[in-house]
């Protein structure tokens, strides 16, 4: 996810202050992705199908009750600062809209940021997300993740640090083990290609019943509210 401070090569995006820049698509996924695939970095299954985690779809997470009138499609990179300014301003609301019953929210993580990571940061992230959802605390790990998320352009967080987190958020279990295996990276690529089929291009992007909304806690709490 580009930032105001971002050098791109290609197609600079301007920042924005205040909530606005949530509609500021920051990075196009078709140029990341066809970097990430250029770089060998995406898992392609042998043949057995992409494991997926406890408690989780092969598109994502499902936070809420699966019978709620209102579908919330949120797409996120854990490396991305808009991802995170999003969670700190919206969250509350998307909690709101959970807990009252008028919606559930499927996450989906994917890896578009991973260039600019010298350790595949967007990828262990969401790999390691797909290991909290199996020991059921996906909503609390994602966010420490956002509270601990590191800089982009750097190593990222080391897997034992995501460990911690994990456990922190109350994993136990196999956690460990599971996030340093990367288990779940291949049901992230996944996500992240069948995101780019979808017309995602940029996170945080939001939808509501399938349809794209501004990542803004107003516009977000409009569309459910539309009916």
């Amino acid at each position: 996810m580009a930032t105001g401070k971002r050098k791109a090569a290609a197609n600079p995006l301007t920042a924005r202050k205040g909530p606005s820049q949530f509609t500021v698509i920051a990075l196009v996924v078709v140029v990341a992705f066809a970097a990430l695939v250029g770089a060998g970095v995406y898992w392609k299954s042998s043949g057995g199908g992409v494991a997926v985690p406890a408690n989780a779809t092969a598109q994502g997470v499902t936070v809420g009750n699966e019978a709620a009138p209102k579908t919330l499609d949120v797409y996120l990179d854990f490396q991305c600062p808009i991802c995170k300014q999003f969670e700190a301003q919206a969250g509350q609301t998307l909690d709101q809209l959970v807990s009252s019953g008028q919606a559930k929210i499927v996450y989906h993580p994917i890896a578009i940021l991973d260039r600019a990571s010298s350790t595949r940061y967007s990828t262990r992230a969401g790999a390691a997300a797909g290991c909290a959802a199996e020991a059921g605390v996906f909503p609390q790990f994602e966010k420490e993740l956002y509270d601990n998320q590191p800089a982009e352009g750097g190593a990222g967080l080391p897997d034992e640090q995501l460990v911690a987190l994990g456990q922190k958020a109350g994993a136990g279990g196999d956690f460990a083990r599971c996030v340093d295996d990367q288990r779940y990276a291949p049901w992230v690529a996944q996500i992240t290609q069948q995101a780019l089929r979808d017309g995602v291009s940029g996170t945080p992007t939001v939808k509501v019943d399938g349809t794209q909304v501004d990542a803004t806690p107003q516009a977000v709490a409009q569309a459910v509210a539309a009916g």
